[in-house]
C-alpha cells in the first residue's frame, strides 16, 4: 500500500467538514459564493477518496472517510457556529475515532 493513498484518504475526510460547513453558509443555495465553495468541496472530497481507493481496500477506505468526516464535522460545528457537544457525543466520537484506528490497524491502511 502507498503512503500516498492514506495521505489522499486524509485529504478527502478534512475536505468533508467543509463542505457541509458552507452548505450552511449558502443557505440553501441562495448565496451563490457559498454553493459554489459547497459544490467545489463536494466533489474534491470523494475525488480523493477515489484517488485513496486505488490502493486502499473500498470498506476500509470508506470507513475512515467518513469517520474522519463525521469528527471533523462535530468539532467544525462547535468552533464555528457554537453548537453545544454533549459528553455522549464527546464518547462516540472517541468509539468512531477507534473504529478508524481499529480499521488503519487490521485493514492495511
Amino acid at each position: 500500500m502507498e503512503t500516498i493513498a492514506i495521505v489522499w484518504l486524509i485529504i478527502g475526510g478534512l475536505l468533508e467538514p467543509f463542505w457541509v460547513i458552507t452548505l450552511k453558509k449558502s443557505e440553501s443555495f441562495r448565496r451563490i459564493g457559498w454553493a459554489l465553495a459547497t459544490v467545489f468541496f463536494m466533489i474534491a472530497s470523494p475525488y480523493f477518496l477515489a484517488l485513496a481507493m486505488l490502493s486502499i481496500p473500498l470498506g476500509t477506505a470508506y470507513a475512515v472517510w467518513t469517520g474522519i468526516g463525521a469528527i471533523g464535522t462535530l468539532i467544525a460545528g462547535y468552533l464555528v457556529y457554537k453548537e453545544k457537544v454533549q459528553r455522549i457525543q464527546i464518547l462516540c466520537v472517541f468509539v468512531i475515532l477507534a473504529g478508524v484506528v481499529g480499521l488503519q490497524i487490521f485493514g492495511g491502511v
